[in-house]
């Protein structure tokens, strides 16, 4: 059985930096801002031969319980309970602070094995820091430069003499990484065999990666502690609380299912901070790597021109989209603006006709399991594939009913159409003169596609293609 580890501190004294050098990625934000990391971040870490969990939390703050610094605290103190062990951090470059005593005294009271890591330790001055942090009474202080991997095999002694070798040894769980390797294909899984009658069915025990975005202040953090029935997210009323990009186990209906919280993404012209530029590429390196993508509306604001943008990266992205308007509980005449929503959504995002959108309330619980119901229809169209004999008989009724036009007075050809790829769905058309087929006929094909085969709320790609002239660019033979 493996241990976990929470990494305790005030804030800037490289917490997240140590635990991006414990797990081995650059995973949590690191800026010299103090108060970057809010909400807690648990992965599996690596120290040389000892596997373990870590977490990674906000900085220790002296702040009411209502304020945003009270409740990333209270995030920190569910850390220290879960925790076997506990890495109190401190800045060996500064020296000890009065918050510095005050945590000790908290992480003293836990009860819990604790490891001293005096951070920093290869700047100028240090020693004096180290000197001091004998006063905490928390044992031998260990120097690392958690920037730099100096000093990780003291602390990996540490680790050792704290736990004592049984614990720290003990047999680990082997599992997947939570991470897609980077090599992994993003938009598109190749059909092994696209010709095969038979399609393959849905397979529902494999684990399902959702990304929650919006803009700021949508409530993607409620919803998501709302689904999993615990306050795992930092939520208040304040705009833009996240940050990082949190991954978060749930189990739905026996179905595995990774859950990422994403920071809010405001309108590129408003963004200046380097540490809101941060957030926002990691908020799109989720998308890239989840599979379905929750859009949280704010049902009094909806249909900002921020929400279609992000609506359109996700579409272009190739990911599966399901909206949630959220904030229900708040609109007097519901059905009326239901309707409503529904016919903006078909009008302005005619690219995924007949996308799943839902009414939702984070603060209620209100329409949490018809939301899910829809991101799993959504999964099953974004992972279908079509046989290449059902592909062409429907093409032929097709050109029957609706021919592709001519052009340059030469009439185009359509030949052929196989499914290459799904996750999403993709196609290849085997045409005469790719170049000159008018997007109107491909999206004609597109939509007749998505109507016949039933593929609602997901991307379609169609790829045209030609074949080889073998006489092409053969000089003629004169006598």
């Amino acid at each position: 059985m493996s241990f976990k580890v929470a990494i305790i501190g005030r804030p800037n004294v490289g917490k997240s930096t140590l635990f991006n050098r414990l797990v081995g990625r650059k995973l949590a934000l690191v800026d010299d801002t103090p108060g970057v990391t809010r909400d807690r971040r648990v992965h599996a870490a690596k120290l040389y031969d000892l596997h373990f969990d870590v977490i990674d939390t906000a900085g220790f703050e002296d702040a009411g319980a209502s304020t945003l610094p009270g409740r990333m605290r209270a995030q920190t103190e569910i850390a220290i309970r879960e925790a076997d062990l506990i890495f109190f951090t401190i800045d060996a470059k500064s020296g000890l602070l009065p918050d510095d005593r005050t945590f000790a005294e908290i992480v003293r009271k836990s009860g819990k094995p604790v490891v001293l890591v005096a951070n920093k330790a290869e700047a100028r001055g240090a020693q004096g820091g180290m000197l001091e942090a004998w006063e905490l009474g928390l044992g031998e202080p260990i120097p690392v430069s958690a920037e730099h991997g100096q000093g990780m095999p003291d602390l990996r002694d540490a680790v050792i003499s704290a736990l004592g070798e049984a614990r720290a040894f003990g047999e680990e769980e082997e599992g997947d990484d939570d991470e897609i390797a980077t090599t992994e294909v993003l938009i598109g899984e190749d059909i092994a065999d696209p010709d095969a009658e038979d399609a393959h069915g849905y397979d529902d025990t494999k684990p399902m990666r959702i990304a929650v975005v919006g803009r700021p202040n949508a409530g993607k953090s409620t919803l998501i502690n709302a689904l999993i029935g615990e306050e795992r997210l930092l939520t208040g009323p304040e705009a833009g609380i996240t940050r990082d990009s949190i991954s978060v186990d749930w189990d739905w209906r026996g179905r595995q299912i990774k859950l990422f919280d994403t920071a809010g993404m405001r309108r590129k012209a408003r963004i200046h901070e380097k540490l809101e530029v941060m957030s926002v590429q990691d908020g799109l390196r989720a998308i890239r790597f989840a599979e379905i993508v929750v859009i949280v509306l704010d049902a009094t604001i909806p249909f900002e021109k921020q929400d279609l943008q992000i609506a359109d990266l996700i579409i272009r992205e190739g990911r599966a989209p399901v909206i949630a308007f959220n904030k229900w509980d708040l609109i007097d005449n519901p059905q009326e603006l239901l309707a409503e929503l529904r016919e903006k959504t078909e009008r302005l995002l005619p690219q995924v006709r007949g996308i799943q959108a839902v009414p939702v309330s984070a603060e209620t619980g209100r329409g949490l399991d018809k939301l899910m119901d829809a991101v799993l229809r959504t999964h099953k169209v974004w992972n279908s594939r079509v046989s290449t004999g059902k592909l062409n008989r429907w093409l032929e009724a097709i050109l029957a009913h609706h021919p592709p036009p001519a052009v340059a007075g030469r009439r185009l050809k359509v030949k052929y159409v196989t499914q290459a790829k799904t996750r999403p769905p993709g196609f290849v058309v085997q045409c005469s003169r790719p170049e000159a087929m008018p997007q109107s006929y491909v999206r004609y094909l597109s939509n007749s596609l998505r109507e016949a085969f039933d593929m609602p709320g997901v991307p379609i790609r169609i790829a045209l293609r030609t074949s080889d002239n073998p006489f092409a660019g053969r000089a003629k033979k004169r006598g």
